[in-house]
Parts: C-alpha cells; sequence; structure tokens
C-alpha cells in the first residue's frame, strides 16, 4: 500500500526584507511551522522590530519558545550563520544579486522570491480611463514603489495615445506629497542613483522624460536614501529591443520610477519578446477585456502571478492567492495551501508490504 505524504525538511532559515515588516516574515514562519520545521528567522534589521514584538506575541499565544529562533544580523553574519548551520532549506526574500550568491552558497537549497520587473500591457480595448490611470498610478507609485511587485514597464497600444491617459497619470503622481507620505524616502536607491539612471534612458534615441525626473523638494531625508518625484521615462519599443540597450530599461530601480512605450497591432510580438526575455518573471499585467488579445498574451507570457481582464494590476497580490514567480524551479510562493507545502515540505512516499508471505514461498532461482 502506497501513501504520499508532504515531510518537513527540518531546521530550515527564513530571510526577508524591508519593505514587507510583517506580511512576508509572518506568512513563512508561520508555513514553516505549520509544516513542522525548526526555523531561524532574519528580518532587514532596519524594521526587525515589528517579527520580534510578533513573536512575544505568538508567545503569549502558546508558541514555545523553542520552536522559533530569532536573529538580528548583518548580511554577512547571516551568511556566515547559513554556511556553517547548514540548514535543509532557506527561504530568501530580497535582490536578485543575493539570492544568487546565496542560491551558489547553499548549493540549491533554497526558495527564492527576487526581485520583480514587473509589465503591464494595455490592450487594444480603450475603455475605464480614469480607472485604468488611478490603477496605473497605484501600481507604480504606492508605498514609492518600494514592492516587488511594483510596475516597472507600461507597454501601451497606440489606441491609449488619445485617451488622455498619460496626462492623467501625470496629475495623479502630482498628488503625491510628502506631507500625506504618498510620496516618500527610498531606502535601497539613492536620488543621485534615480537620476544617473533617468539620464542613462535619456540617451537612448527618441527617449523623453514623461513627468517627473526631479529630486524632491523642502525635505530633511538624509542623502543615504532617494526622494525622487514620481517619474515616467518613455523609451521607443524598437530601443528598447537593442542588445545595447535592454539590461539598462529593464533594470528594476526599487523606488518611484517606471519606464513606458508604445506599439502598434503589428508589434505585438515584439512586446512578447521583451516579456519573455526579461529575467524576473514575478507579477505582470494584462489590461484587456478582449478575450484573444488575452489568450494570445497569458499563452505566450509566465509571470507567476498574472492579472487579466480590464482591472487587472501588478500589485494586488497576496491578499486571496498564490503571489510568486514561475519559470525557475527555485521560485517560492506565499499566501495559499498550496505555497506552503511547495515552500516549507518535500515528497515522502512511504510503501507498506507487510505480509504475510504465501505459504509455500520458495527461494527462487537467481535471477
Amino acid at each position: 500500500m502506497s501513501n504520499g505524504y508532504r515531510w518537513p525538511f527540518g531546521p530550515v532559515a527564513i530571510i526577508t526584507p524591508f519593505n514587507f515588516p510583517l506580511e512576508i516574515p509572518l506568512l513563512q514562519l508561520m508555513g514553516a511551522l505549520y509544516m513542522g520545521n525548526k526555523p531561524v528567522l532574519k528580518v532587514d534589521s532596519k524594521v526587525s522590530i515589528v517579527m520580534e514584538q510578533m513573536i512575544r506575541l505568538l508567545h503569549e499565544c502558546g508558541l514555545p519558545a523553542e520552536d522559533v529562533d530569532f536573529i538580528n544580523s548583518d548580511g554577512i553574519t547571516m551568511n556566515k550563520l547559513l554556511l556553517e548551520a547548514n540548514p535543509k532549506m532557506t527561504l530568501f526574500t530580497g535582490s536578485s544579486r543575493v539570492a544568487e550568491k546565496l542560491a551558489a552558497d547553499l548549493q540549491g537549497r533554497i526558495k527564492l522570491e527576487d526581485a520583480g520587473f514587473d509589465w503591464k500591457i494595455l490592450g487594444p480595448d480603450v475603455q475605464e480611463v480614469d480607472y485604468i490611470s488611478w490603477v496605473c498610478d497605484q501600481d507604480a507609485y504606492a508605498c514609492s514603489g518600494q514592492k516587488c511587485s511594483a510596475q516597472s514597464m507600461l507597454f501601451m497600444h497606440k489606441n491609449w495615445s488619445s485617451s488622455g491617459l498619460l496626462e492623467k497619470m501625470k496629475k495623479l503622481s502630482e498628488r503625491r506629497k510628502l506631507e500625506d507620505l504618498t510620496i516618500g524616502p527610498v531606502l535601497t536607491v539613492t536620488t543621485a542613483t534615480m537620476i544617473e539612471h533617468m539620464n542613462n534612458l535619456l540617451k537612448i534615441p527618441g527617449s523623453k522624460v514623461l513627468f517627473g525626473g526631479e529630486p524632491l523638494g523642502n525635505h530633511s531625508i538624509p542623502e543615504i536614501y532617494g526622494a525622487i518625484k514620481p517619474t515616467a521615462v518613455f523609451v521607443p519599443l524598437v530601443e528598447i529591443l537593442k542588445s545595447d540597450n535592454f539590461e539598462l530599461v529593464t533594470k528594476e530601480i526599487f523606488g518611484p520610477f517606471q519606464v513606458v512605450t508604445e506599439y502598434s497591432e503589428d508589434q505585438l510580438e515584439l512586446v512578447l519578446e521583451a516579456c519573455e526575455r526579461m529575467n524576473a518573471h514575478l507579477t505582470a499585467a494584462v489590461v484587456s477585456n478582449d478575450k484573444l488579445f488575452l489568450q494570445e498574451v497569458l499563452g505566450r507570457s509566465v509571470n507567476g502571478t498574472t492579472y487579466a481582464g480590464i482591472r487587472a494590476r501588478t500589485t494586488g497580490a497576496p491578499q486571496n492567492h498564490w503571489f510568486g514567480p514561475a519559470g525557475d524551479p527555485r521560485g517560492a510562493g506565499i499566501g495559499t495551501p498550496e505555497a506552503i507545502k511547495l515552500v516549507w515540505s518535500c515528497h515522502r512516499e512511504i510503501i507498506y508490504d507487510i505480509g504475510p508471505l504465501p505459504k509455500k514461498w520458495a527461494l527462487p532461482a537467481a535471477t
């Protein structure tokens, strides 16, 4: 009798970033515990006080103190701990640079939810322009763009050019103020770095600033952080695909910054080529109610959390569904029972064969 089980790894590690100080570490920590593992948790030190207090609450609610280890350290120290403690599995959420280093250091015993250069495609059916411009603003600039699901590139069908979409997006971006933190400090990218990236994009023929592109004024944000107006830079599609430009244009800027481009009916192949060539297939949005258009784009793309339809966005997750990248066997998930089982357990098969032996069994000939 054959039985399949989801089996815990045992000692595991969880490393999570600054931008979701409660949601990501708590969901992954509880998933690890539900599946029977013993986790050590490291949260980015800028925000680790949140999970420290959460763990104290869990202790108050009955979590045995020995079930979770919690460490505050820098990245170098945590890397040393991982190499010496040799956890059976590590969940890492953060930058792709660190993710690739850990994947090599840990010999592949890792699940990743790393960078996302997330795209949105506006289909040929123009409608609900006010709503869609608002969603574009939220996707690109809420939390000052500091989300792995933020809208990094907007592919706009030429039918939208005369809809007033870009003008509405510009007006919405200009509503964002430091006073109410609808725009705010960028913790991992400096103002100078974002301005330099913009200037490099503007060297590409046909590129232009649609809005933003200037530092925020009248603030006391230290220079080690970023402070820039919500920014959109237009780059022609044919220029994006050139080998000299593609890596630059698709560089993730973890701040309020997006690239916008336009395509015509006969350029959808180029749009799909661009989406395929990107490395971080995390979230995406296909904004259209044209079923044949949706079918074409969804069937030829891979992003792990993809929203489709006229209300599609890039940053709705994870409220009630799976969230995670696709196209990479190391890809992690969060937010659903399936994600918990995928990340925090492995398959084990136990085959029961307890007899009895046939009464007249005899030793067979050698085979």
